[in-house]
């Protein structure tokens, strides 16, 4: 895998010398936002780590797509953008409409509770999903307050 990797960063390296924009990646995340918010009420910290849970998983799941190796072989480069589902329903229904559109991704069920909390797609070009994630604001949770 390492080989692949490399040659996927040199072709980057080799594609910016050129002149040539390399594509843009992007992970989406969306975050029920309902959980920061009662009767849920959950630290901010634990909303960080479903995120990072939902993230990680999608990353090591999709790890040998071409997409997600580059990615991953451009560490200082890497975009995320997290957005926000009012509630588990709508974030189930944004689940159920990605399988159907074979668009990668992982829905990350906290346990033993088996509470849906994130959802990650695997790295992509924000042209192929951004029609899936429109309708989704970025997460402004109290994180910060």
């Amino acid at each position: 895998m390492h080989r692949r990797v490399d040659s996927i960063v040199r072709m980057i390296r080799k594609m910016a010398a050129s002149g040539e924009e390399p594509q843009i990646l992007v992970q989406y995340l969306v975050l029920r936002k309902d959980l920061s918010q009662a009767p849920f009420s959950w630290p901010a910290g634990a909303l960080v780590a479903q995120a990072c849970h939902a993230a990680t998983a999608a990353l090591h799941l999709h790890r040998d797509h071409p997409h997600t190796a580059a990615y991953l072989g451009e560490l200082e480069r890497m975009r995320k953008v997290v957005l926000e589902a009012p509630d588990e329903t709508t974030l189930k229904e944004l689940a159920e409409t990605l399988q159907q559109k074979n668009i990668d991704h992982t829905l990350w069920l906290e346990q033993p509770e088996n509470i849906a909390t994130c959802i990650a797609l695997r790295p992509y070009p924000k042209e192929e999903v951004n029609q899936y994630l429109k309708k989704f604001r970025l997460f402004k949770g109290p994180l910060l307050a």
